[in-house]
């Protein structure tokens, strides 16, 4: 295991479990559980639309992040460096849209697929990301781009009142 002298000398945050596979865990996990003991019947065609309205929000913060780390130059992958901060577009909302619209995927496709289980394992994913994945890369970003990181972070959500102007990259 790396400690954390070893890894404040790495190019990267260190995040030793894919973030989507997190996800994949969590909802095979649900879909398992599920089977075994089933827990409710959903309506079907609200169920349904709100499905897809959870796909189309994670395809679209999927492609538009890629988009902005294309144009910034950078490395979404977290096991390699990052060159730039990202915060334009859907980063100035919150420091993580992928791993929302990741969220929005699993939402999704519990409701689309009646699997309540997985609904029910959602805040232990979510909980998995922010500590494995999140917390580390806050921690990499923090020591790569210092002040500018920081200021950012105290920055984002859009609806503070700061300039986010000043931190546009793309």
């Amino acid at each position: 295991m790396t400690n954390t002298a070893d890894r404040n000398n790495l190019d990267h945050p260190d995040v030793r479990i894919p973030p989507p596979l997190i996800y994949v865990a969590g909802f095979a996990l649900g879909f398992m559980l599920e089977r075994e003991f089933p827990v409710l019947v959903l309506p079907k065609t609200p169920i349904r639309v709100a499905a897809l309205l959870c796909v189309a929000a994670w395809a679209i913060l999927t492609a538009w992040s890629i988009g902005l780390f294309r144009g910034a130059r950078t490395s979404m992958i977290p096991i390699k460096p990052t060159t730039a901060l990202v915060v334009a577009g859907p980063y100035q909302f919150t420091r993580n849209p992928m791993y929302f619209g990741l969220i929005c995927l699993y939402l999704g496709l519990a409701l689309w697929f009646g699997i309540f289980c997985a609904l029910i394992l959602l805040p232990a994913v979510i909980a998995a990301v922010q500590y494995y994945v999140i917390a580390r890369e806050e921690q990499y970003l923090e020591r790569k781009f210092g002040e500018e990181f920081l200021r950012y972070k105290a920055c984002d959500g859009g609806f503070d009142g700061c300039d986010q102007s000043a931190y546009l990259i793309c």
